[in-house]
């Protein structure tokens, strides 16, 4: 893996980079969709293709329990498993395993867990972790780490640090491929003092880049910035800086102004198969009965094949009938306009204007979608 910064921003700490490994060239800020098992709900590696992403994300101890990484390993690995061409980043399942309360039981060199799947016992540690994502094939592998659940006591969340620290250094310890590239996970929770200290232990075991883990689990956003603002400025500038479970475009923006080069989130995919679509005036919630006769697309501005084709009110019907098809259209609709609103971020930081990009999106963002039929009657249009 290679990360080179291209642009700094003049007036925050964005900026514009370029992640390379030996499969796709990607451009940074980048949002990556979510393939918890080897699959993004829905979509086939096709139309991710078709939408332009680089990069996907998939999840080591959900493909560990099921179909196990053995025959991911006879498949020829991860990426031809899924017939997917480009990168693959894997999170080594720590917060899958520490969110298994009851079922798990945490000793000095990882954890003994239940199976959510069939009951069944199981142990992963840092060695465990390593050779599940090194038979996976993923190109960018997360270390082993305990992320504390939010509200969490100090003492707590210090446990949970230290052993993400202690088990970070026996991560790369582990041997992997010659094509991975080994990201440690900064921990901490919400207190400040904690968040400099996993930071600066992580920064000096010189990983070759570094996530931000156990955010947006709870808190309140401004709480969640006030972390980022903690942390970002102690990882290294010339290596990738990677936002976990992150994937709103307020978050996203916030996320980049204070220099995050990476972004990953179930939510896009897990609200389009709920009904919830984005749109640069905001969210359109099929459910609502006011689109019922909206025969605009989701988003006039979007020019993706579901917005060209295809009106709110089908839509709703679709979610309505509970039709397979429209989970597909919401799904590839909410991947392509993020896709396009991170192009659209890339090109104002070119022009150093990010700032700007920002006040403007958001007040447009905050605008209420609705334009019914019966709305146009009454002569209100588009809002």
């Amino acid at each position: 893996m290679d990360f080179k910064v291209n642009f700094e921003s003049s007036e925050c700490a964005a900026r514009l980079g370029t992640l390379t490994t030996g499969r796709s060239e990607i451009k940074t800020p980048v949002f990556m969709p979510v393939g918890t098992q080897a699959t993004v709900k829905t979509l086939v590696s096709d139309d991710l293709t078709e939408i332009g992403y680089p990069i996907i994300l998939s999840n080591s101890y959900h493909l560990y329990l099921r179909p196990g990484t053995g025959i991911i390993k006879r498949a020829g690995g991860l990426h031809k498993f899924m017939n997917w061409p480009a990168s693959i980043l894997t999170d080594s399942g720590g917060f899958q395993i520490f969110s298994l309360k009851g079922l798990n039981k945490i000793e000095k060199n990882g954890v003994r867990f239940q199976s959510h799947i069939d009951g069944s016992y199981h142990f992963i540690g840092p060695a465990e972790c390593m050779r599940i994502q090194r038979e996976i094939g993923a190109d960018i592998v997360m270390a082993f780490d305990e992320c504390a659940p939010y509200p969490s006591s100090f003492e707590y969340t210090l446990s949970a640090l230290e052993n993400t620290t202690r088990w970070a250094g026996m991560c790369l310890d582990e041997p992997l491929d010659v094509h991975q590239s080994l990201f440690a996970i900064v921990q901490g929770g919400v207190y400040p003092e904690l968040r400099r200290k996993s930071a600066r232990e992580l920064v000096a075991l010189n990983f070759p880049g570094y996530a931000i883990g156990g955010l947006s689990v709870g808190e309140a956003k401004p709480l969640m910035y006030e972390m980022l603002d903690v942390t970002v400025p102690l990882l290294p500038s010339d290596k990738p800086r990677y936002l976990m479970g992150v994937g709103t475009p307020e978050d996203l923006l916030e996320g980049i102004e204070r220099g995050v080069d990476m972004f990953d989130c179930v939510m896009p995919t897990r609200i389009a198969r709920n009904g919830t679509l984005y749109s640069n005036r905001g969210l359109v919630v099929l459910k609502q009965a006011c689109y019922i006769d909206d025969f605009y697309p989701p988003d006039p501005e979007c020019d993706c094949f579901v917005c060209r084709n295809y009106s709110r009110a089908y839509l709703r019907h679709l979610l309505k009938a509970n039709e397979i098809s429209g989970l597909r259209l919401n799904t590839y609709h909410n991947l392509y306009f993020l896709k396009k609103f991170i192009d659209r971020v890339r090109l104002a930081l070119a022009r150093d204007c990010y700032l700007d990009f920002k006040r403007e999106f958001l007040a447009g963002y905050r605008l209420a979608p609705r334009t019914s039929s019966r709305a146009k009657a009454r002569g209100q249009g588009e809002q």
